[in-house]
């Protein structure tokens, strides 16, 4: 009787493993590498337009925006509706608040693997000092407030992980007058930017700091910012 070869050679290189399926190398899943998060901290006095450079940043970067003035205390609120300036008192806790709001969120981010987005936050801040840029990358406690020991806290070692950059809106006293007397609706009065120009030390100068001109659009701040940021960072935006 013939026996045919060629099947039992064909069974002998491609034996069938009981249980085992056959996963097509198109669905099988590969890594991926997640960028470093960053802080985003669009800066400056009143007027200057950081809520809207900071929502064009957010869609063109498809970053998670905070809204930094959402975080004030109510008496914060209530001192600046009455157009009383905030203190480095007032400002401080604020200050923080923002840094530890945006650790937690780039940590939610690390911890979730089908966060999609580009790791980190934007936020809006005026930022005014060196000192509350310094709060803001969690270089310096404000005074009374003692952080944490990272050595001694996993969480708060991949916290630490987020390096902060500010884009400054940089304009002159004239423009800035203008813009922010037409504003409606913001309880930040009109009579208090000269309170916060006394207040400001430009950031011009200091590390990962970018500047955007004022009497710029829009989308050329947006693009200004994204360029220079991209060349002090380590891997493009």
């Amino acid at each position: 009787m013939a026996i045919d070869m060629s099947e039992s050679r064909s069974q002998a290189h491609h034996p069938e493993q009981p249980g085992a399926a056959h996963v097509p190398d198109s669905d099988t899943p590969k890594p991926t590498s997640k960028k470093q998060p960053i802080l985003i901290v669009v800066m400056g006095v009143a007027g200057t337009g950081k809520t809207t450079l900071a929502r064009a940043l957010e869609a063109r970067l498809d970053m998670p925006y905070v809204e930094g003035d959402a975080l004030h205390p109510p008496a914060n609120i209530a001192k600046m509706s009455a157009g009383i300036p905030l203190t480095d008192a007032d400002r401080e806790p604020w200050l923080e608040l923002i840094r530890t709001t945006a650790e937690h969120m780039a940590a939610a981010q690390h911890a979730d693997p089908a966060y999609a987005r580009r790791p980190g936050v934007l936020v809006t801040c005026s930022a005014l000092r060196g000192y509350y840029r310094d709060i803001l990358r969690g270089t310096r406690a404000p005074p009374g407030l003692q952080r944490p020991d990272a050595g001694a806290d996993a969480e708060r070692q991949q916290h630490l992980e987020l390096p902060a950059y500010f884009v400054y809106i940089k304009g002159d006293k004239a423009l800035l007058q203008e813009r922010i007397s037409k504003r409606e609706g913001h309880y930040m009065k009109p009579g208090m930017l000269e309170s916060q120009l006394q207040t400001l030390e430009s950031p011009e100068g200091e590390e990962g700091v970018v500047v955007v001109p004022l009497d710029a659009s829009t989308e050329e701040q947006a693009e200004i910012a994204i360029r220079e940021l991209n060349a002090l960072l380590p891997e493009p935006l």
